[in-house]
């Protein structure tokens, strides 16, 4: 408890944007959120009133981190498992708890307990020899999709396999690296969809509305919200099931459930505990952004409402140029407000270098036509400092 404002305090483990996001909450809450960050130049090291230094896979760091908090939460899933185990056998209040997050560190097991529930996901097996995968193949045809059953994110540990000759040649080299690996059907879908909800301890549920995603190289660029021209049923499936997931695991705070949109319905395809990129819009586009939802939830408060404040809201992601452009963020920022002062934008505080995610920008209106174009435009020039060839820019 903090002394001088009669308020818990929340800590998280890793010191990402997540953190960064999730410390401007915690303020109007009346908090300083406290980070167990790797440097004190990560993203929320930056900005948060108490930043201790500590690698999230050091048990002591852990241990000692909890000590000066009254309820620990994360920003990543990379936190072992039996370490999370440990601290609340110790008697720390840790949410999500070991049981509910080992389903979004573990992949094989997140399928094989869904699948136990009857959640719709595609057909899987494990893979320990590669005959596991060319005879899931042979069932379920080729391409296929391999995966590592942990650590992956943003399309890293995700491969497609498309025959028996690459299955042969990549499987051996993982299985020999010592990964552990299953195969997956390749979902024949129309678009990626993003349920997001929040539960608390009391068993409180909220949800925002089912989103759309857009992915390039594995990694999340846009988000539109709510997703265009989805119907009222699916959505109503959507947000039916997230919610269900997360009560029948006992999940404590955001819950972003990644879905397969098909003809058939919803498919469940990954699962994230913590604020998710899919949610970055509710900062700018809801009543209640998915980071004070996660103070909340995690501190057993009342939800916030989670209606959108506009028809529709474009999130972009601001990934770092191949080549980090000679004008400063500073003047590139000048000049993106003067073009398009209804822009939001959200930067990390990152030094530039290809592909990594610097920021994001909101962009709310009537129409998703012209919100896309506007939050590619502005995405873009903060990246690269020049205007995306192929797109008219609305004065």
């Amino acid at each position: 408890m903090d002394m001088q404002t009669g308020l818990p305090v929340v800590g998280m483990v890793g010191g990402g944007q997540l953190a960064r996001m999730t410390h401007q909450a915690s303020i109007a809450l009346g908090q300083s959120l406290s980070v167990l960050a790797a440097g004190e130049r990560e993203s929320a090291g930056l900005v948060a009133g108490k930043v201790v230094a500590g690698s999230h896979t050091d048990l002591s760091a852990l241990r000692s981190f909890a000590g000066s908090v009254d309820v620990l939460t994360f920003d990543h899933e990379l936190v072992p498992n039996e370490f999370v185990r440990t601290l609340c056998e110790e008697g720390v209040v840790v949410r999500p708890g070991p049981d509910a997050l080992l389903h979004a560190q573990d992949k094989l097991t997140m399928r094989t307990k869904l699948a136990e529930l009857g959640c719709p996901t595609p057909a899987f097996a494990t893979v320990t020899r590669v005959a596991d995968a060319v005879e899931f193949a042979a069932a379920h045809g080729w391409p296929v999709v391999l995966k590592a059953v942990r650590g992956g994110y943003d399309g890293k540990g995700v491969w497609m396999l498309a025959s028996e000759e690459q299955a042969h040649s990549l499987v051996t080299e993982l299985l020999e690296a010592g990964m552990t690996l299953l195969v997956e059907r390749k979902v024949p879908m129309r678009r990626e969809l993003s349920a997001l909800i929040a539960r608390s301890p009391f068993g409180q549920g909220a949800a925002w509305p089912v989103v759309e995603t857009v992915q390039r190289d594995g990694i999340n660029t846009e988000v539109l919200a709510p997703a265009p021209g989805l119907a009222e049923d699916l959505a109503h499936q959507a947000k039916s099931l997230a919610l269900r997931i997360a009560d029948e695991l006992g999940v404590v705070g955001v819950l972003a459930v990644e879905l397969f949109e098909t003809e058939d319905g919803v498919l469940v395809n990954e699962l994230a505990m913590r604020p998710h990129n899919s949610g970055h819009w509710t900062m700018n586009g809801a009543v209640t952004s998915q980071f004070e939802q996660h103070l909340r939830a995690v501190l057993d408060y009342p939800l916030g409402t989670t209606e959108a404040l506009a028809p529709a809201c474009v999130m972009a992601n601001v990934l770092g140029a191949a080549e980090p452009p000679a004008m400063g963020i500073d003047e590139r920022l000048h000049h993106l407000f003067a073009r398009f002062p209804d822009v939001h934008v959200h930067l990390y505080g990152k030094q530039e270098r290809p592909g990594r995610k610097l920021g994001h920008v909101n962009v709310l209106g009537r129409s998703f036509a012209e919100l896309t174009e506007r939050a590619r435009l502005a995405a873009h020039w903060l990246a690269n400092g020049y205007w995306q060839d192929g797109y008219r820019v609305h004065g």
